[in-house]
């Protein structure tokens, strides 16, 4: 069972979304805008990523700098709040498999935690081949 937190708008989301389909396995979407997690479940999905609080937070056309985010002074409790109430925030695609759960940008990085091959080439919408006809993983990537 896989799961992403994807947004249809993004490319990044798109491709990450696109690879996880080239291994065969059709993951359980979650549009993350409209059916935002609760905080226990971001919660979760941070501590599973093993990365900091701030390194989930989007500041592209997102409410950051009108809501004063990159000040210290908000705990990681506070900013995961803003991010339950402005999803927006939330930065994607968060990708969770068996073998782990990950912020998947660049998108290849999910190549890391998908437990199938890939079943055949993949370019990424921007032209960028990561993937070669063998399936396997282009080297620099």
């Amino acid at each position: 069972m896989i799961t992403i937190f994807h947004n249809p708008n993004c490319g990044t989301s798109r491709n990450t979304l696109a690879l996880i389909r080239n291994s065969g396995v059709e993951p359980e979407v979650v549009l993350y805008l409209e059916t935002p997690p609760s905080k226990d479940q971001l919660q979760k999905l941070i501590s599973d990523m093993s990365i900091p609080v701030r390194d989930v937070l989007r500041q592209k056309d997102t409410p950051y700098e009108a809501l004063d985010l990159g000040n210290p002074q908000w705990s990681d409790e506070e900013l995961m709040d803003f991010m339950v109430a402005h999803p927006l925030l939330i930065n994607r695609p968060i990708v969770v498999t068996p073998i782990g759960t990950k912020l998947c940008r660049p998108s290849e990085a999910v190549l890391d935690i998908l437990e199938n091959p890939q079943r055949g080439a993949f370019t990424k919408e921007d032209g960028e081949v990561v993937v070669n006809e063998g399936g396997l993983r282009v080297h620099g990537h």
